[in-house]
């Protein structure tokens, strides 16, 4: 068995039982649900400024429960979150139509920088994981006002993106989805890299598995994953049953400390020359958090346009703290 990486204390231990989500929208609201379906925890608490909100979506999301295994399902408060094992953070500025998520970045920072303080004045000393977008720049806000280590502040990246691809890889080589290996890293969003040159199908590479592989339009795959979630809000107005199940996915592999390699955002101090910059990697997830960070093989191409979106990332990042309130 390998060693646990140093300092790789177990915070997300199998078996403790209560989840905090801080924000009762449609990403909360449905990761809540989501939760409690898959019953991973005992307990799952709705934190929301709009405190009638969040009792609603609680109340509806118990009533579901009496259905399924027992759970307690509440709106509580930061207090409550206090003792989570983990905080998920879904608060933030919604897109609309054609808004980009880098252009909602500073007024997701003071939602996502004022519920994060909240939640480390409350004690918490768990794991976060972030949702909100862009998810890579609140996952940095995140990690500038938790007072955490870096392993246990988590976005969720281009977790979802690399299951959008794998699917529509799936789909043009007719095998299941489960059989394609694919990978988007870098940004979640328009500077996102699809590492085409890794791709792999039963464990052969795009091009061998068959002629077909030869024959895909790569680009217009890759813009396709890049702009799903664009297509998703234009036509009902916001996401939330995607990463509502990404966000279950991180939880499951931390409570479970499954040590399974997710592409999820997290530092890359170091990586390609860039340093205070959150952005998705391949990351062995378990009950420390991210435990290691991986590099994947690419090709010159990619890498250099992996180091542009993390150079993207930096800038964006820049600018927010230049704007934001001391």
């Amino acid at each position: 068995m390998s060693a646990r990486p140093a300092g790789g204390t177990r915070y997300a231990e199998p078996g403790r039982d209560r989840i905090a989500i801080i924000g009762a929208g449609h990403v909360g609201a449905a990761t809540a649900y989501a939760l409690m379906l898959r019953a991973l925890f005992q307990e799952i608490v709705l934190i929301d400024n709009d405190a009638k909100r969040a009792a609603a979506e609680a109340q509806d999301i118990a009533d579901a429960n009496a259905l399924a295994r027992p759970a307690r399902i509440w709106a509580g408060d930061y207090t409550d979150a206090a003792a989570a094992t983990i905080a998920v953070i879904t608060a933030g500025a919604a897109t609309h139509g054609t808004e980009t998520r880098l252009s909602v970045a500073a007024r997701s920072a003071m939602i996502v920088g004022e519920c994060v303080t909240e939640l480390s004045a409350a004690g918490f000393n768990g794991i976060i994981v972030v949702a909100s977008n862009p998810v890579d720049l609140m996952a940095m806000i995140a990690f500038d006002c938790a007072g955490l280590p870096a392993g246990r502040i988590i976005g969720t990246g281009t977790l979802l993106d690399s299951s959008r691809l794998r699917t529509l890889l799936a789909g043009e080589l007719d095998v299941a989805s489960g059989s394609v290996d694919a990978l988007v890293l870098g940004e979640h969003g328009d500077s996102e890299v699809a590492l085409m040159s890794t791709i792999r199908v039963g464990g052969l590479l795009l091009a061998d598995f068959s002629n077909a592989g030869c024959e895909l339009d790569q680009r217009a795959l890759a813009q396709t994953v890049r702009d799903a979630g664009y297509a998703i809000v234009s036509g009902k107005g916001y996401t939330s049953y995607g990463i509502a199940t990404a966000i279950v996915r991180i939880c499951e592999a931390i409570v479970r400390d499954e040590r399974i390699i997710l592409p999820v955002s997290t530092s890359v101090d170091g990586v390609f020359g860039l340093s205070g910059v959150y952005m998705s990697m391949p990351c062995i997830l378990g009950a420390a958090g991210v435990e290691r960070r991986l590099i994947p093989p690419m090709s010159a191409e990619e890498a250099a346009a992996l180091e542009a979106s993390g150079a993207t990332l930096r800038a964006a990042y820049d600018n927010l703290r230049r704007d934001r309130p001391r």
